[in-house]
């Protein structure tokens, strides 16, 4: 994993949601790294003018995470996956604040963990699309959409999405597949 053991930042989580300030700050130090390498690598794919910088993204997920009401924060997986939500929503409101003409090629496609995400499609696509794609693949099939988010708009690895949706590694594959075949015929439909 590549922040401290699951375990102790469980352990953080949970005494951060009864209001512990101490909590709140440690969490800070030790999760802060791990989501600006992530928005980092996650804005590697934008396109180049974007406007949104991995420090911004990652001070507006993390003020969306504990600057409003608490959270009754369960483990890591569940801090994971809102983050990744969080993460889909600012970049969507990001794209829709700056619609005119700020499109991308869309990637979702990829061999090996770290490499970059792409679908191969013959046209711009733009986020507020996979967006709305996305929320339709949801509807049939949340677990594989879940896993989407997890890996576009954070960037985990299919080990640590097992992990956090608690299934082996062989069915996130399938969910994967699955997944970048769904959305690529829904994204080429819609070119």
């Amino acid at each position: 994993m590549p922040i401290t053991d699951s375990e102790t930042l469980t352990l953080l989580l949970q005494r951060a949601s009864s209001g512990e300030q101490a909590a709140v700050d440690q969490l800070l130090s030790i999760v802060y790294p791990e989501l600006r390498r992530m928005a980092s690598k996650r804005l590697r794919l934008e396109r180049s003018d974007h406007t949104l910088q991995p420090t911004a993204l990652v001070n507006e997920v993390y003020l969306r995470l504990f600057g409003a009401l608490p959270i009754n924060w369960q483990n890591r997986a569940h801090f994971f996956a809102l983050a990744a939500k969080h993460m889909r929503f600012i970049l969507v409101e990001h794209a829709r604040n700056r619609r005119g003409g700020a499109q991308f090629t869309i990637s979702l496609e990829g061999g090996e963990d770290g490499e970059p995400l792409q679908i191969p499609v013959s046209s711009k696509q733009d986020l507020l699309e996979l967006d709305e794609v996305l929320g339709q693949l949801e509807a049939i099939d949340p677990r594989a959409a879940h896993g989407v988010e997890l890996r576009y708009f954070v960037g985990l690895t299919q080990q640590e999405i097992a992990e956090i949706q608690k299934i082996d590694v062989a069915t996130v594959k399938r969910d994967w597949v699955f997944a970048k075949a769904w959305l690529h015929s829904r994204l080429k439909s819609s070119a």
